[in-house]
């Protein structure tokens, strides 16, 4: 197997300059970002008027319940059609490098993964993953379709992964913001409330995640 070229080899001197050099675009690129989020959460949003109703491992639920009493809800549309047998390796990925959900929710925000697949068809794959997030089907309803996930294409329905960021002010739901593209730059806690509208609520101190009270 071919190696790439690997870095020049300089002094300590001259690898300090450069790193200061490099520092200086980062530092750039991070003044971009925090710019580019607070554009995000200036967004308007979208009140979500149809009672959408999901399968999961407690039965029924609808997309109020996927908050379980949190301001802020961020879902995953995992690429996983009724007709397939193993959901997308891809998503898999992106649900393998989450880190553990105490730390979002601690800071007012759910999380829940959503296939089209039933639920039957999730459940074997899920404990094949060793994965206990919430994740649910939307099988029976037009959820993929409404947020543009399951897209019809020469006749036939298509998947596409993508995250998207709800907020609720009592029982009214509203989305926020979504994405489909560049999702394996996310998947920290910081990563996914730089998504949200309002960005952590509550406490904003981390802590061992067993040691949250919520």
């Amino acid at each position: 197997m071919a190696h790439p070229e690997l870095p020049e080899v300089v002094s300590r001197d001259a690898w300090r300059a450069a790193r200061e050099e490099l520092l200086l675009k980062e530092e750039a690129v991070a003044r971009a970002r925090d710019a580019l989020n607070a554009q995000r959460r200036a967004l308007p949003m979208v009140e979500v008027g149809t009672e959408y109703v999901f399968d999961g491992g407690d039965g029924k639920a609808t997309l109020l319940d996927l908050f379980a009493g949190r301001p802020q809800l961020v879902v995953h549309h995992f690429m996983f059609a009724p007709q397939w047998q193993a959901g997308c390796p891809g998503c898999a990925g992106f649900l393998d490098q989450l880190g553990h959900l105490a730390h979002l929710n601690a800071r007012g925000t759910s999380f829940a993964a959503v296939s089209r697949a039933p639920y039957p068809r999730i459940l074997p794959f899920k404990a094949r993953m060793g994965w206990t997030l919430p994740w649910y089907s939307s099988y029976d309803s037009d959820f993929n379709r409404d947020f543009e996930v399951t897209r019809e294409r020469d006749g036939e329905l298509v998947e596409r992964p993508g995250l998207s960021c709800f907020l609720r002010e009592g029982e009214r739901i509203f989305h926020t913001y979504s994405v489909y593209e560049g999702l394996d730059a996310l998947g920290s806690t910081t990563s996914l409330l730089d998504l949200t509208a309002l960005g952590p609520v509550g406490d904003p101190s981390v802590r061992y995640h067993d040691e949250y009270d919520f």
